[in-house]
């Protein structure tokens, strides 16, 4: 089951405002909705949806594990707990949110509760976030290659992460991209306006159209319908060559999310 190149995430929305964007978002044909359970926001989400009446076989949930659940006997039950709080049976994909802070929890260990949520049908894939190069080659290690659904990072226009990328590619490993609009910091980038021109489109579209016709997974959040409906439309819009070069010469290794205590060493 492949990945929708295009969703909403919902990462520090909460209560009204999340219920808002998501009602919004299904409403204009998002149909992939990524949450997790730190957020504190899978309930206003199931609300949503169930809302919404669009059929759950139309939807692709994300939700992921927080580190405090990572442990074997843990995971499984606060996978549970999601389901219940999203009014579904199961998620499209569960990932691992952050590796266990000083590998307090042996990755083989969640993997393995990962792989038998997956067997009892509480999620069709699995996968994991926020990994370094070391980090997904022991997940690759653990469950292989073809198990592991999508490796989602922070990538944007100013932090393109090629080591990663390149890396996760050569094992035949998806990539999603959160954080795509470097918190808005893009937006008024001048190369990505010039371009935008060219266009007749918004510096938003274009970000998020360049990460997808790398072949990314993006998902950018809003609470604005315009910019819903916005954003939407990046999925129509085709870059050129020299567009795509003068984007990739923006690379400056900026990493916006970085908490300490949970971010491994990174490539």
């Amino acid at each position: 089951m492949s990945i929708p190149a295009f969703g909403l995430g919902t990462f520090r929305l909460k209560d009204q405002v999340v219920i808002d964007s998501v009602s919004n978002a299904l409403a204009l044909g998002y149909r992939l909705i990524d949450t997790a359970q730190i957020y504190g926001n899978e309930a206003e989400v199931g609300q949503a949806i169930d809302a919404s009446g669009v059929p759950r076989s139309e939807l692709f949930l994300t939700t992921k594990i927080w580190t405090d659940n990572l442990a074997k006997d843990k995971l499984i039950p606060s996978l549970k707990d999601s389901l219940v709080k999203l009014r579904t049976d199961h998620v499209d994909l569960t990932l691992i949110h952050w590796p266990s802070p000083g590998g307090a929890v042996p990755l083989a260990d969640t993997l393995g509760a990962l792989a038998e949520a997956k067997k009892q049908g509480l999620t069709k894939q699995i996968g994991v976030s926020n990994f370094n190069r070391a980090l997904l080659q022991e997940a690759i290690d653990t469950v292989g290659a073809a198990n592991i659904a999508t490796h989602q990072i922070e990538l944007s226009p100013y932090l393109q992460n090629r080591k990663m990328v390149d890396f996760a590619r050569s094992q035949g490993i998806h990539i999603t991209s959160y954080m795509t609009l470097a918190y808005g910091k893009v937006l008024l980038d001048p190369v990505l306006l010039q371009i935008a021109q060219r266009h007749n489109a918004t510096t938003a579209q274009v970000a998020l159209a360049w990460a997808m016709q790398l072949g990314y997974a993006v998902i950018p959040s809003s609470t604005q319908r315009a910019n819903l409906q916005g954003n939407l439309l990046a999925q129509q819009l085709r870059l050129t060559e020299l567009d795509m070069a003068e984007i990739a010469a923006l690379d400056r290794g900026e990493r916006l999310v970085n908490p300490d205590g949970l971010a491994p060493r990174w490539d």
